[in-house]
Parts: structure tokens; C-alpha cells; sequence
């Protein structure tokens, strides 16, 4: 009698690829723009300080090299750097919001390998800015108000010590909320932004990788980044000096400088001129432009680390 034959061993399926922790979208995210704001903090403050340049008179004009030689011969080189702390803190909480959650939404998004098409993205993006920016909100106050300080009488400078002692005074001297102020226009400015930045970045890096003369390195991040940068300078610039001035203003007797955003927008083309909305259109395209490349870089090489010495995955790709 033939011995009965042993069943074969089941084979156990293979274990889930090991994936990225959400939480790190976000560590990640933030470093990336914390680092990148050191490099172009000079350029933000030259930004706010033009953008700013023109209230209280009829018309002011003044350029990128004048506004940057006025605040080193008045307030020394270290001026370049006011509002260090706020910047780092904008960073912190709004670019770890905005890329945390649109780098999530991106993947769930995402269906067998291939990425959400251009008009996705930028609802995607949208999100992501929307909720990146209401967090942001009260250090991008502080980060105005500091950075436009020097360019005040010294009588009127509230002269902050660090982002933390502005959030502490405005919250006493004007009441918690006077920390969201402007929140209406940062958070359209924001999604405008971020369905411009991420959307394009993601867009023109399909576009330059079809083009068959590039591959998924640096020096495709770089370029899809200054196409970015370009398309977003030019479609926030409106909503981002109507967010500048409207976080900036006093209020005097109970009444403010400005009714809204729009009230901001026609004000500017009555009294400055339309093109005036793209005012600091050079620093703001020198901030954003090299903010964008840096952020992207810092970002996609950081995920490329981490799949590559932590996940043991090999294989290119892009989580953008």
C-alpha cells in the first residue's frame, strides 16, 4: 500500500510593501521649507517692505537694489534677516500642513501607479493650501508685522523680540483673534498658490520627463521648480499684497485702514495704478522662485532617502 502522499506547505503571501508613515509627509514637509526659508528670508522681507511701500502716500516707487540698500544702511546687515523667527515658524506650521496633506492626498489620489490628472492636482493643492494657511495664519501675521517694522517712525515700531513675544502681545494688546487677521485672504492666497505651485510642479515634471532628455534627479526637480515658481509668482501676487497690507494696518479709533481685500485691490489701482497689484514682482519671484527650487529639491531628495536607506526601495519615483 502506497504511503499517502503529504499535503504541500500553503506558500504565505508576501508581506505589504513597506510605505512612508504619514507623519513623515509632514516632518518632511516642513523641514524642506524651514531650510529653504534661511536662504530667502532677505528676499521675503525686501518683498513686504515694496509691497507696503505706497500707503500713506500717492504714489512710491522704489525698486528691488534701493529697498535693500535702505534697510542695511538704516538697520545694519542683520536687518535683512528681521522676522527670522516668524518665517521659521510660517514654515513649521503652514508648509508642513500644505505639503503633509497634499503629498496624502496625492498618494490616496493615486490609482495603480499613475497620478491624478493636472486638474486633481489643483484641487488637491487647493485643500492642502486652505488647510496649511488657517494654521499658518497667526505666525504669517507675526512675520508681517516684523518684517515691516523698520520701515516705520520709531515712535511707532511695536518692536518685537521674537515671533513668540509678538504672538504673546498680539494676543494681549488686541485680542486672540486679532492673530487670524487677514484669514480670509491667506487662505485664497494660499490656494491659489498651492494649486499654481503644486499642480504646475507636478504638471511641467510630466511634461520635461516626456520630453525624453531628463530623468527623475535633481536637475529635473530644479527646472519644473522654476516653472512653478514662475506660474505662481505671477497668479498670487494680487491676493498676496491685498494679505500684506490688510495684516500690516493699524487700527486707529476702532477703525481700520481697510474694509477687505477687495476694498485693498481697488484702492492700489486707484491710487498706484493696476500694475501696482504686481508690485515687488522681482523679490517676490527671487523669493518664491529659489524657495520653490529649494523646497522641492530638499523634499524629493529627503523621500528619496527614506525609500531608498529606510524602505530598501529602489526603484524611481516621486511622491509630487
Amino acid at each position: 500500500m502506497a504511503p499517502k502522499k503529504e499535503p504541500e506547505p500553503v506558500a504565505s503571501p508576501p508581506p505589504p510593501p513597506k510605505t512612508m508613515p504619514k507623519y513623515m509627509k509632514f516632518v518632511f514637509g516642513g523641514t524642506a521649507g524651514m531650510m529653504a526659508t534661511c536662504v530667502v528670508q532677505p528676499l521675503d522681507l525686501i518683498k513686504n517692505r515694496m509691497q507696503l511701500s505706497g500707503v500713506g502716500t500717492a504714489k512710491e516707487r522704489v525698486t528691488s537694489f534701493t529697498c535693500a540698500k535702505n534697510i542695511i544702511k538704516n538697520e545694519g546687515f542683520t536687518g535683512l534677516y528681521a522676522g527670522l523667527s516668524a518665517g521659521l515658524l510660517r514654515q513649521a506650521t503652514y508648509t508642513t500642513g500644505r505639503l503633509g496633506v497634499y503629498q496624502y492626498l496625492f498618494e490616496m489620489f493615486s490609482k495603480d501607479n499613475k497620478s491624478p490628472n493636472f486638474f486633481m492636482k489643483a484641487a488637491l493643492g487647493m485643500a492642502a493650501g486652505a488647510v496649511g494657511s488657517f494654521i499658518g495664519t497667526p505666525a504669517e501675521v507675526s512675520l508681517i508685522r516684523m518684517t515691516s517694522d523698520g520701515r516705520l517712525p520709531p515712535a511707532e515700531r511695536r518692536g518685537y523680540k521674537n515671533v513668540f513675544d509678538a504672538l504673546y502681545r498680539i494676543t494681549k494688546e488686541e485680542g486672540v483673534l486679532t492673530l487670524w487677521r487677514g484669514c480670509g485672504p491667506t487662505v485664497v492666497r494660499a490656494m491659489v498658490v498651492n494649486a499654481a505651485q503644486l499642480a504646475s510642479y507636478s504638471q511641467a515634471k510630466q511634461i520635461v520627463l516626456s520630453t525624453g532628455y531628463f530623468e527623475e534627479n535633481i536637475t529635473l526637480h530644479f527646472v519644473a521648480s522654476m516653472i512653478s515658481g514662475l506660474v505662481t509668482t505671477a497668479a498670487s501676487m494680487p491676493v498676496d499684497i491685498a494679505k500684506t497690507r490688510i495684516q500690516s494696518m493699524k487700527v486707529i479709533d476702532g477703525k481700520p485702514e481697510y474694509s477687505g481685500a477687495l476694498d485693498v485691490l481697488v484702492r492700489v489701482i486707484k491710487n498706484e495704478g493696476f500694475f501696482s497689484l504686481w508690485k515687488g514682482f522681482t523679490p517676490y519671484y527671487a523669493r518664491l522662485g529659489p524657495h520653490t527650487v529649494l523646497t522641492f529639491i530638499i523634499l524629493e531628495q529627503m523621500n528619496s532617502y527614506y525609500k531608498i536607506y529606510v524602505l530598501g526601495d529602489h526603484s524611481k519615483g516621486s511622491s509630487l
